[in-house]
């Protein structure tokens, strides 16, 4: 594989930055995932940060070099990231369970497949065009469907960040899957919390990555949707990933035809950054212990 890839995440103007992303690549397949922790649900960074970090997890345990089946991982994976941050709220006795949404994509025979639950989107952008994006697990975007609010508008609805699929909820979530798609070279995948697309338009979207790559598209796109939600801004955060198979010489490309069958190489944020949470140090270690507990759980069985 050859690809550029490029992630950041920003507080914004909230108290927390509850999103979190990550990534990770062997020499057949790599996995994108982001995470945006439900605000108004308690802890909503831990949800985050236990489906990142399980999904990561899982595909490090099971990228030896290549996945068996890329769709089936992505759900047992979200389920399991599921039953893990509800296994936390238990051992932790939590009045509410942690939310967060979720979108993760993973990469083989140059072909891409991605899952998403809640409102956290990827878009495949192609020769300058969207060539698709998954559709918001939201009251708003059901509203958009039925054609009673336009998409423009959909924006600014009062109800837009009412969600009715997420990780952590009572009910089991719906993992809602794209198909197969076989990459192009030049092809982009960007995965984004609702912080960054939120404000954006899709010709601004779309103009980033037309002018540049991925290293320089995704801080241009995160300066734009902080400049334009102003003193609203939300934690804002993107991973995206530029196919470069057939290219020969692509700037800051990553080539992993190199790599040994068992070497997996991963990046993922860490649990809390200083300053970012309200909770002591020994909380945050508890915290740690019983997230590491839940993962493991679900990791393993």
């Amino acid at each position: 594989m050859k690809f550029s890839i490029y992630q950041e995440s920003r507080q914004g103007k909230r108290k927390n930055n509850e999103d979190r992303i990550g990534y990770s690549y062997s020499r057949d397949a790599l996995l994108m995932v982001l995470a945006d922790g439900m605000g108004g649900h308690l802890q909503g960074e831990v949800a985050a940060h236990i489906a990142v970090q399980l999904l990561i997890e899982a595909f490090r345990n099971s990228a030896k070099p290549r996945l068996a089946d890329p769709r089936d991982f992505l759900e047992d994976a979200m389920m399991r990231s599921h039953h893990a941050i509800l296994d936390y709220a238990r051992a932790r006795k939590l009045p509410e369970t942690p939310r967060t949404t979720c979108v993760a994509c993973l990469v083989q025979d140059a072909t891409g497949y991605w899952a998403h639950v809640g409102d956290s989107r990827l878009y495949h952008l192609r020769e300058g065009r969207i060539r698709t994006r998954t559709r918001d697990h939201s009251r708003v975007q059901q509203l958009v469907d039925l054609g009673r609010v336009r998409e423009e508008a959909a924006q600014l609805h009062p109800e837009r960040n009412r969600l009715f699929n997420c990780l952590g909820s009572f009910s089991d979530p719906m993992v809602e899957h794209s198909l197969p798609c076989l990459l192009n070279t030049g092809d982009t995948l960007l995965l984004c919390s609702d912080g960054l697309w939120g404000p954006l338009s899709n010709n601004t979207i779309l103009q980033a990555f037309a002018v540049g790559d991925v290293i320089s598209a995704v801080p241009e796109l995160l300066n734009a949707a902080e400049a334009r939600a102003g003193r609203d801004s939300d934690n804002l955060s993107a991973v995206a990933m530029g196919w470069a198979e057939n290219e020969s010489t692509v700037p800051h490309h990553i080539t992993t035809g190199g790599l040994a069958s068992n070497t997996v190489t991963t990046r993922v944020e860490d649990f809390i950054n200083p300053g970012d949470s309200d909770m002591t140090d020994e909380e945050i270690e508890q915290a740690i212990a019983e997230i590491r507990d839940a993962i493991r759980r679900n990791t393993t069985n």
